[in-house]
């Protein structure tokens, strides 16, 4: 009795760590659907619809390799946790980037707006949701620490200055860092790319809680990656759209968490009731054959 009740919390334990990794409402939505595919798959196999299970196995298998693919940023942070012990952090969510005020966003849209006109080669990481590991960068950059201003990212992309080659790191308000060197994208683009832009679509294929905003040196086109995929080309009113679509989504993210927490304690608030309660029965079970 006891280990069929210990089977099933566990999954319950592993189903919180995996919805708490992501987070993500959309990305939530397709665990989801794996999860209603393996339910049906295990009722399937119970009523034994050989066929049916067939069909529902492969899609269960298809489906966890297509998420696999997509989320392998998340996957990724999650095995480096389990390999350093860092089991606990696994159960807590993520911290949260404090959603972007529209003053922050205006300084960004104006200056990539003044070094599009000026065919100015800029590159900037937008954090969303938690910060980034520096690991994901080729090379971490100078750190500054700055209050976001239009001046200063101007100033920084400036030719004749030291940090220009390389991208600028936002993080909430800050500058975090200037010059820093981002992984180039392995997946084929057009010639009309340069170094800039598949520098963004490969942090943003590696790491799935950041955007970039690309401006073009060549033809001063403005252009926002995210999750690989390239936005252009964009006029400054439509990013400032985006942007501000963007980071007024990590306030949906603060409602998932709470939720989650108080439905993790639920859950293990009746599983300890539950295992008690069978203790207790195994107990008078045995006095009474006493």
């Amino acid at each position: 009795m006891l280990l069929p009740v210990i089977d099933v919390g566990l999954v319950l334990v592993l189903t919180y760590m995996i919805l708490v990794i992501i987070g993500e409402r959309r990305t939530l939505w397709m665990v989801r659907g794996l999860i209603i595919l393996m339910l049906a798959s295990a009722l399937g196999s119970a009523l034994r619809l050989r066929l049916l299970t067939f069909v529902l196995e492969k899609l269960v298998i298809g489906s966890a390799v297509a998420m696999a693919l997509i989320l392998q940023g998340e996957f990724r942070r999650s095995l480096e946790q389990l390999g350093r012990g860092e089991i606990l952090q696994l159960l807590r969510p993520a911290k949260e980037a404090i959603p972007k005020p529209d003053s922050v966003i205006d300084e960004i849209v104006d200056a990539v707006k003044e070094l599009s006109q000026n065919r100015t080669g800029a590159l900037l990481i937008l954090e969303t949701n938690g910060t980034i590991d520096e690991r994901d960068f080729s090379v971490p950059g100078v750190r500054l620490n700055a209050e976001v201003s239009k001046e200063l990212i101007q100033t920084i992309f400036q030719t004749t200055t030291l940090l220009h080659d390389g991208a600028t790191l936002i993080r909430g308000s800050r500058v975090v860092a200037a010059g820093v060197i981002l992984p180039i994208s392995e997946r084929t683009a057009s010639r009309q790319l340069g170094t800039r832009h598949r520098a963004a679509m490969g942090i943003t294929e590696r790491v799935e809680n950041c955007v970039c905003v690309v401006v073009s040196e060549e033809t001063g086109s403005i252009s926002l990656a995210e999750r690989g995929i390239l936005n252009r080309p964009l006029t400054s009113s439509k990013l400032r759209e985006l942007l501000r679509q963007k980071f007024s989504q990590t306030v949906d993210r603060e409602v998932v968490a709470p939720q989650l927490r108080s439905l993790g304690r639920q859950l293990g608030t009746r599983i300890a009731a539950l295992v008690s309660r069978l203790f207790r029965f195994s107990s008078s079970a045995s006095r009474e054959k006493k």
